[in-house]
């Protein structure tokens, strides 16, 4: 089916699972991950005000750059990594076909 893609994601034991991701209902990654019932906090809901979807993308094609609300939040993480993102962030369509990212810690 052309409309779903992949997104794969590691959990914290190293394990990895692959989701199956529709592209035409403006679903963010975090939204995607908690239909799965992966261990994703969103305390915010999507927001970008509490960094509790905080993944690290190990491979994607070109992503949007972070708006100032979700760069402000990543600068405020101990651990986060030079391709760290909100995944609440991220919007689902078929650029992000692929796409690879680990949970990480909660701040």
């Amino acid at each position: 089916m052309e409309d779903l893609i992949n997104i794969h994601v590691e959990l914290p034991d190293g394990s990895r699972v692959t989701l199956e991701a529709p592209t035409d209902m403006g679903l963010s990654v975090m939204e995607v991950m908690k239909a799965n019932e992966l261990d994703v906090p969103a305390i915010c809901g999507g927001m970008a005000i509490c960094a509790t979807c905080h993944v690290e993308v190990l491979q994607s094609g070109e992503l949007p750059e972070p708006g100032d609300d979700e760069a402000y939040m990543l600068e405020t993480l101990p651990h986060a990594t030079a391709t760290s993102r909100l995944s609440c962030q991220l919007r689902v369509n078929p650029d992000l076909d692929g796409l690879v990212v680990r949970l990480m810690p909660e701040a």
